[in-house]
């Protein structure tokens, strides 16, 4: 065994010490009238065991529409996919709240930053080209803002949590664990003393790259690359994410840059939000090998709930109505005056000539699920749903309140309720309990520091 096998085989079995109580502890509602099609007994058990079970979910949006929409947590809504009442009907005890920072603020301050006095008393150089202001963490620090606000406007009901004991103690209480991890890793602008400050406020994860190649890595969307996965930088962002105890994870990234982290990281990693490449051939999905890669590492891979990486027909479909729809939209825009009634019967009649596409069936998030048991194993599958993220989600699994249908599925195609519970918490507080256990042993060591070999290629 290799000494870093070896190192992950013993945060492996640490880590599963305490998870064995780690249920949540609230008395389990009554249970409803099964669905439409769903047996009695089957249905009950599945409730039962939903309620039990620690039910953590790794990547939802709600926090954007805090931000954005002054939307209010606390109330139940009739629109998007999660609030408290919701989160609470549908057993859904504890979320990693995404720090989403869109591409559109990302830039580079790096001219700005270029040239540093030789003394208090100079000013900094001012070049004729310092490069587009990035607003990247500004965007990150206003919505954990907004999360916080939420957390102080609720606090009988939701609790702010930064490590896996507190994401128990919480669910034990009877509240909602709130956690934070940062979706996009241009929010710590190449900077890494803006990583240890966002740990400082919380996050727990951060996903490497979103839809943009960053200072440090490259993101699966682009068609051209622009490090070839990570640069010295991304393999030093790795390392001290290592050191503070914050997760790495690689959902959005390249193939290429995949395959650095897991060259580079001395702690488990997850996707917090991906499906699977061999069912759904999409970019941003995972593919066999590199199930077996996070199996391997000890992380975990969280099942995406969006509709266009589960079924490659919908997202067919979806692309080509909107494309053609577009373009007439366009068309009836330039041809009629804004608000006049011309245009409002024409976007109506656009409305009926291309209505929604028909969402996959909750099967086909459970195939999902499925295979990457098959492939990865029971203890490297979660749940990264996406809501409040993606437009689509399928057919049976509406919002959170529609959680304990994916238990009763899971039973239904014949896994143990030991499984289940590992898909549902367990797996991912064990892999939050292992990198923490590796920040621990790397206790004392120097912080790294920003220099001017970060932009260099890793060595390949």
């Amino acid at each position: 065994m290799t000494p870093s096998l070896s190192k992950f085989a013993v945060a492996f079995a640490v880590a599963l010490l305490p998870v064995a109580g780690a249920f949540a502890q609230a008395p389990i509602p009554p249970c409803p009238p099964p669905p439409a099609g769903y047996a009695a007994e089957l249905w009950q058990r599945a409730w039962r065991l939903h309620h039990e079970a620690t039910v953590v979910d790794t990547h939802i949006d709600t926090t954007t529409r805090v931000l954005d929409q002054g939307f209010d947590m606390g109330q139940r809504a009739n629109d998007g996919h999660v609030d408290l009442p919701r989160a609470k009907d549908g057993g859904l005890d504890a979320v990693f709240y995404s720090i989403y920072v869109d591409s559109r603020f990302f830039g580079d301050e790096q001219p700005l930053f270029a040239a540093p006095p030789q003394s208090i008393n100079e000013d900094w150089a001012r070049p004729k080209e310092p490069g587009t202001p990035n607003g990247s963490a500004r965007r990150a620090l206003a919505m954990i803002d907004g999360l916080v606000r939420t957390v102080d406007r609720n606090p009988d009901r939701m609790t702010l949590c930064t490590s896996a004991d507190e994401l128990v103690a919480a669910v034990r209480a009877g509240k909602h664990a709130a956690l934070m991890g940062i979706e996009g890793g241009h929010a710590i602008e190449g900077d890494l003393a803006l990583l240890r400050l966002f740990h400082r406020l919380g996050v727990r994860y951060m996903t490497l790259t979103h839809t943009n190649h960053n200072e440090f890595a490259d993101s699966c969307a682009p068609a051209a690359k622009r490090w070839g996965g990570l640069n010295r930088l991304g393999a030093k962002v790795v390392a001290e994410m290592n050191r503070l105890g914050v997760i790495v994870d690689v959902s959005h990234v390249s193939d290429a840059t995949f395959a650095d982290v897991l060259r580079t990281t001395t702690a488990p990693v997850i996707c917090s939000h991906s499906s699977l490449r061999e069912l759904c051939p999409h970019p941003r999905n995972v593919t066999d090998d590199m199930l077996r890669a996070i199996a391997a590492n000890g992380g975990a891979v969280m099942i995406n709930f969006n509709c266009g990486f589960l079924d490659a027909d919908y997202a067919k479909n979806r692309s080509a109505r909107e494309q053609t729809r577009r373009i007439q939209e366009k068309a009836a825009r330039d041809k009629f005056a804004a608000d006049s009634q011309e245009l409002k019967d024409a976007l109506a009649a656009l409305d009926a000539r291309f209505p929604p596409v028909e969402r996959p069936p909750l099967a086909t998030l459970v195939a999902h699920v499925l295979r990457a048991l098959e492939i990865a194993g029971p203890d490297h599958v979660g749940l990264g749903s996406d809501f409040d993220g993606v437009p689509c989600v399928p057919a049976g699994i509406d919002d959170a309140t529609f959680l304990p249908r994916l238990t009763y599925e899971l039973l239904a195609a014949g896994q143990s309720e030991a499984v289940v519970k590992k898909v549902l918490g367990e797996n991912i507080l064990r892999v939050f309990r292992a990198v923490e256990a590796r920040a621990l042993a790397l206790r004392g060591t120097a912080p790294l520091q920003n220099d001017a070999t970060d932009g260099e290629p890793l060595p390949r």
